[in-house]
């Protein structure tokens, strides 16, 4: 009998844009997880899937608006505060953006507005800031999860849903592989949080040393992780030089991570190998 498998998608800004090479290593594969979670970047690559887009629609897609400067700034401009009111709602917050607006002018339309319109089961993490906790949602409305699991402290307002003011799920919990020990045989996890690089920037800047400082904390977590329990795959392309808002670089970024096509692969033939079941009628390259 065919294993099934779970993927979980890390957080990390724009290198989560390396999820796209992974969607689309699973489709050549003919793999269709039966469980999909998500942080930040990664639950929106994971709703984009479990909506049922594939690797090269996501691709493409990402494409047409993060390779267009014009295109990105016309979706920038759609996600502008609608009156004053609502640009002054909640006070007068200097550098955050409402990542609501944003998600709404950025996303696919494929994506449904809730989880239960969507083709493979979903959990999306984010952190309850006042709760001191990890919330995890998997039904009701879509896209308030999304928006608060993206909501990276700083760069966007927290997300208010259900009474819980809502932060950038990275914080808890930046590869939630865990969420799906129940749900699959075999779980592929991708960590694209990355670490502090000096490749381009020996003197950091005081936002660089702030996102370096979250990107050390995150790799704390999935290293205390990791001695608790494991996936059966840990994917980690080497996005460490990018940087979080680094969209316009896709070309770059997704040229430099091709590798991790080819090497998802192998780790899951080893995987079903290991697990003792045939894959199914597609061979592994």
């Amino acid at each position: 009998m065919s294993p099934t498998f779970g993927v979980a998608f890390g957080g990390g800004g724009a290198r989560g844009l390396a999820h796209i090479h992974v969607i689309e290593a699973l489709d050549e594969l003919g793999i269709r997880p039966v469980a999909i979670a998500g942080s930040s970047i990664g639950a929106i690559m994971g709703a984009g899937m479990a909506a049922g887009m594939t690797g090269p629609q996501i691709h493409e897609y990402a494409r047409s608006i993060l390779g267009s400067r014009a295109e990105m700034a016309a979706r920038m401009w759609r996600s502008r505060p609608g009156t004053i009111a609502e640009a002054m709602q909640g006070g007068i917050r200097v550098g955050q953006f409402n990542i609501e607006r944003i998600l709404k002018a950025f996303l696919p339309g494929d994506i449904p507005d809730t989880f239960e319109e969507l083709k493979i089961p979903l959990k999306v993490a984010a952190t309850d800031y006042f709760g001191h906790k990890l919330a995890v949602f998997a039904e009701g409305e879509l896209h308030s999860a999304l928006a608060a699991s993206a909501a990276i402290p700083a760069v966007f307002r927290p997300v208010v849903r259900d009474g819980c003011l809502l932060i950038d799920g990275g914080i808890y919990n930046p590869v939630p592989f865990d969420l799906l020990e129940r749900d699959a045989d075999i779980i592929i996890a991708i960590d694209v949080v990355g670490a502090p690089s000096d490749a381009e920037r020996r003197h950091p800047t005081t936002v660089d040393l702030m996102y370096g400082a979250s990107q050390l904390m995150m790799q704390s977590i999935i290293a205390n992780k990791l001695q608790q329990s494991q996936p059966h795959i840990l994917i980690r392309p080497k996005v460490s030089k990018y940087r979080v808002l680094d969209f316009l670089k896709i070309e770059a970024l997704l040229a430099e991570t091709i590798e991790i096509k080819d090497e998802l692969k192998r780790a899951v033939e080893k995987a079903v190998e290991a697990h003792g079941g045939r894959r199914g009628k597609k061979k592994v390259v």
